[in-house]
């Protein structure tokens, strides 16, 4: 009974905000792994002006959170966040422009950058005018990611997101449509169109690029596994997606897929060629996606396209993951794991340089088996599921 009287008084506050602040950095990855969080706020406050405080990126490689969320409906507006900026004047811009606006809610939906961080922030949002602030992680608790002893690894960074917004409701990670991007017709067609060859045969999507040293796994296993998988799957098109710095590389490992079969289907280099959420389109058209721990990745995710992904030990296992059951991830757990380098030199990437092109098709195999089932060891299909290793 006072649960219920409890939900019917958070819904009739809720009803009675006009302006939600929300407040998110980062870029593709970061945008769409908060996009459970992100619905949930659409549905606790769905007649309220909803503006997101973030960061403008400049590269083309991080796209901003207007290109990532487009049409969605989840956002209306966007103002700019000054990162790494402690300017007092810029500070108190900031402060005047927020004021100004006069939001009724601050939704705080950042990683956890320790508790002083976020008391602080909470400080200046005051200051801002702002009384009502929900996910602000004062917690250890929140701050962290806790380790799921079922599974043996770290909450999604999902999760935890959801746990500081708990007060709204359920995040409901595991249904689809609270990782749906709304994508438009307009969005669609314009995948579909330039789909070119590949159109109307199964598709493999890839992306093999990375703005990231440490997060790379090296053109020559890039170009070796797919030599591979064109001989496995014939008639089948290969899509390669990415940033436009990307498509020199794209093009040398596209060539080994028709190298590796006169059977094999064509190859589709689309890097530099579509938007965020257009590659988020092309993809919902592919049969699986196989690629880095990157932005390409999570969108493919976000459309329900089975993953196959290569991580770095740089994170902690899991956090980043792609999620759902229906993804496999190439995770070798080294001694120097959790590290957070974006350049490893002295450890010489070792928890990549270890993963194998055979055990990378053997997670491909396993998410989509080729025509024939024919393994590359002569093994069966096996359920998919996350690959930890550790490594001495």
């Amino acid at each position: 009974m006072q649960s219920n009287l409890y939900d019917a008084a958070m819904t009739m506050r809720n009803d009675a905000v006009r302006k939600v602040l929300i407040y998110r950095l980062g870029s593709l990855g970061d945008m769409l792994i908060a996009l459970p969080a992100l619905r949930l706020v659409e549905r606790a406050f769905p007649n309220a002006h909803r503006r997101m405080l973030t960061n403008f990126p400049v590269n083309s490689k991080a796209p901003s959170a207007e290109a990532i969320l487009g049409e969605s409906g989840l956002v209306r507006d966007y103002q700019s966040y000054p990162v790494g900026v402690r300017n007092w004047k810029t500070l108190m811009d900031l402060r005047a422009q927020i004021r100004a606006w006069v939001p009724d809610v601050l939704v705080y939906l950042t990683i956890g950058r320790g508790r002083g961080v976020a008391w602080r922030d909470a400080a200046f949002f005051r200051m801002c005018g702002i009384r009502r602030m929900i996910g602000v992680p004062y917690s250890k608790r929140l701050q962290q990611n806790l380790w799921l002893e079922d599974c043996g690894v770290l909450e999604p960074e999902a999760g935890r997101l959801a746990r500081c917004v708990a007060e709204l409701g359920d995040a409901r990670l595991d249904d689809p449509q609270s990782w749906d991007l709304g994508l438009t017709g307009e969005e669609q067609q314009a995948a579909e169109a330039i789909l070119g060859a590949a159109k109307g045969r199964p598709i493999i999507a890839a992306s093999v690029g990375t703005k990231v040293q440490a997060k790379d796994w090296g053109a020559a296993n890039w170009k070796e596994l797919m030599g591979r998988m064109g001989a496995l799957y014939p008639g089948h098109a290969l899509m390669l997606i990415g940033a436009v710095e990307e498509r020199t590389l794209s093009e040398e490992v596209g060539r080994r897929w028709t190298e590796g079969s006169t059977l094999a289907g064509p190859v589709v280099n689309l890097c530099g060629e579509l938007t965020p959420r257009q590659s988020a389109a092309a993809m919902a058209h592919a049969r699986i996606f196989v690629g880095h721990d990157s932005g390409p990745m999570h969108l493919a995710a976000s459309v329900q396209t089975p993953c196959v992904a290569i991580f770095a030990a740089r994170n902690k296992p899991a956090v980043w993951f792609p999620y759902g059951r229906q993804h496999q991830v190439v995770y070798h757990r080294t001694d120097c794991w959790g590290c957070d380098l974006e350049t490893c030199i002295e450890q010489r990437k070792k928890c990549l340089t270890s993963v194998s092109v055979e055990e990378v098709l053997e997670r491909v195999t396993k998410v989509f088996p080729p025509p024939l089932a024919i393994l590359a060891d002569g093994g069966s299909v096996e359920s998919a599921g996350a690959v930890l290793r550790e490594d001495s």
